[in-house]
C-alpha cells in the first residue's frame, strides 16, 4: 500500500491528483497512512463492506471527472495517469483505459480477458500485443482502469447486488452494451507486484464469489443460467461437506458487511 501510495505521489502534476484511499476496516496499521500520507484522503469504512461498496463510495467522493482504480498491488509510473487521461481525453469512444501491466523485470503480466459468458465463466488471461497503440479488450479487471466519471454515474454506481466479487466484470458488460471501449495503452506501463489476495480461502468470500457468477449470469444471460449456476454450487458444497459455505449459499449471504456482528 504505502509503494502504491508513493507512486502516485511522484506522478507528473500530482498536485492535480486526488487520492482516495478507502479502508474496509483494516485491524493492520492502514487506517493510520493519513498521517504519514497528508496528502491522501481516507475513507474509513467500520466493516469489510465487500470491493462494490467502497468502489461506490469512493465514486461519490472523488471531485474528478475521471476515475482511476489502483489496486495496492500496484506501482504506476510517474506518466502513467495523466497519459491515461489524455487518452480518454482523445477518444470520446472509450470509456476506460488501463495501462500495460509489467513485473518488476518488465515482463508482461497477462490482464487482458474476454468477457465472461456461461461456456466460458473463467477465461484465461492473454497477452497484450506489446507493439500496439492500443488494444480494445474486453475485460481488464480493475488492477489498474481509469474510467469516466459520468458512466459510472449513469449506470447507478457500481450495482451493489454484488459483493466483493464481479462488480469489474459488470462494469466491463456495461461498457460494451453501450457501445464504447476498453483499451490497453502498451507504451503506458504500471507495476502489478504479485497479487496479494488477504481473503483466499475464507469461506464467505468463497460463497461471495459463486453468488456474484450467479447474480452476473442472471443479470446478462437471463434468470435461469443464474440459478443453474447457485444451484450447481449449493449441490457442490453439500456434496463435500462444506456446512457454512452451504449455509451461505443457501441464504445468499455475500460480503458486504452485513455479517459483521
Amino acid at each position: 500500500m504505502r509503494r502504491a501510495i508513493e507512486a502516485l505521489e511522484r506522478s507528473k502534476d500530482h498536485e492535480r491528483l486526488e487520492i482516495l484511499v478507502v479502508d474496509c476496516g483494516s485491524q493492520d496499521g492502514s487506517p493510520r497512512l493519513d498521517a504519514e500520507y497528508p496528502s491522501i484522503q481516507m475513507l474509513r469504512l467500520p466493516h469489510h463492506f465487500g470491493a462494490t461498496k467502497a468502489m461506490n463510495v469512493a465514486t461519490r467522493t472523488a471531485k474528478a471527472d475521471l476515475l482511476f482504480f489502483v489496486s495496492p498491488d500496484v506501482e504506476v509510473q510517474p506518466d502513467t495517469v495523466m497519459r491515461l487521461a489524455d487518452k480518454l481525453d482523445q477518444d470520446s469512444d472509450t470509456t476506460a483505459a488501463a495501462p500495460l501491466l509489467v513485473d518488476r523485470e518488465g515482463r508482461t503480466v497477462p490482464h487482458s480477458r474476454p468477457l465472461p459468458s456461461p461456456e466460458n465463466l473463467y477465461p484465461a488471461p492473454a497477452d497484450v500485443d506489446p507493439a500496439q497503440e492500443s488494444v480494445a479488450i474486453g475485460y481488464p479487471g480493475l488492477e489498474a482502469l481509469m474510467v469516466r466519471k459520468q458512466f459510472v454515474r449513469g449506470m447507478n454506481y457500481f450495482d451493489e447486488r454484488f459483493g466483493n466479487s464481479w462488480a469489474d466484470a459488470d462494469l466491463a458488460m456495461q461498457i460494451r452494451r453501450a457501445g464504447k471501449k476498453i483499451r490497453v495503452y502498451p507504451a503506458i506501463r504500471a507495476i502489478l507486484d504479485e497479487r496479494s489476495n488477504p481473503l483466499q480461502g475464507d469461506v464467505l468470500a468463497l460463497a461471495d464469489e459463486a453468488l456474484g457468477a450467479a447474480a452476473f449470469l442472471g443479470k446478462y444471460y437471463g434468470f435461469f443460467s443464474g440459478f443453474r449456476f447457485r444451484l450447481a454450487a449449493i449441490l457442490k458444497a453439500l456434496g463435500n461437506f462444506q456446512l457454512r459455505l452451504l449455509g451461505y449459499l443457501i441464504s445468499g449471504q455475500k460480503l458486504d458487511g452485513s455479517q459483521a456482528g
